[in-house]
């Protein structure tokens, strides 16, 4: 059930109600409350996708770069340190024909940076005011479990994916370009980077906090709906 669909139809309801049976408090309740509910639905909205002649839409494919250079700051610090390089280079000393498998890595790596630089991208656009309302940034740390499960999940493709295994085997078959190695590797994160589009990370976040964003939907309407009584009862 689509709670901003299902809160938008009960508020025009309510408003349709009061309008045809004349009366007055009904009407400013669901007029208030379509108000709230038709607001808060347009910002979520806004957070994905880019609306004509609303300056600020379309905020997380706009920051699409910015979230993606957190990424690969992220992934190099946590995977290809210097240390875990070294490690990789001993592991296929031993292990020649071994790919590396980056998946243990991952699983320990902390990925909540990620999830802050998404909060901050979320904080600095239209939404963030609006979001201040119920409760701030708060608000979405129910949905920090959930993104890191996604991230980690997608890194994970990355990691297993075969052109990538053979650039990393690659350089580490050449020990005369070791001082060199982290920069390669660095370029080759890049490159995997790249499949990591807009719209890929759009609907990575998207099918993760629309539904929970959905609730601010339901309470615009739900305080609009009350802001609608208070002034129709100060009229009357």
């Amino acid at each position: 059930m689509n709670k901003s669909i299902v809160t938008n139809l009960l508020a025009l309801i309510v408003l349709m109600v009061g309008w045809y049976w004349q009366q007055p408090i009904i009407l400013s309740v669901g007029l208030f409350a379509l108000s709230g509910a038709l607001t808060n639905w347009l910002a979520v909205h806004m957070l994905f996708e880019k609306v004509p002649l609303l300056y600020g839409s379309g905020v997380i494919l706009l920051r699409f770069e910015q979230f993606k250079a957190g990424i690969q700051q992220l992934v190099m610090q946590q995977f290809f340190s210097a240390e875990n390089i070294q490690r990789f280079m001993q592991q296929q000393q031993q292990e020649h024909a071994t790919p590396i498998d980056l998946q243990p890595v991952i699983e320990q790596a902390d990925l909540s940076p990620a999830f802050d630089s998404l909060v901050n991208v979320v904080e600095q656009s239209s939404f963030g005011s609006m979001l201040g309302m119920f409760g701030g940034t708060e608000a979405l740390m129910p949905l920090k479990q959930p993104f890191i499960d996604k991230l980690k999940a997608a890194l994970t493709d990355i990691a297993h994916s075969d052109d990538f295994n053979q650039l990393v085997m690659a350089q580490l078959n050449k020990p005369e370009q070791t001082q060199g190695l982290q920069l390669q590797v660095q370029s080759i994160v890049e490159k995997r980077l790249q499949e990591l589009t807009p719209e890929l990370v759009k609907d990575i976040i998207q099918n993760i906090i629309r539904q929970h964003l959905g609730w601010l939907v339901v309470w615009g309407g739900v305080f609009g709906g009350l802001i609608g009584l208070i002034a129709a009862l100060i009229q009357g």
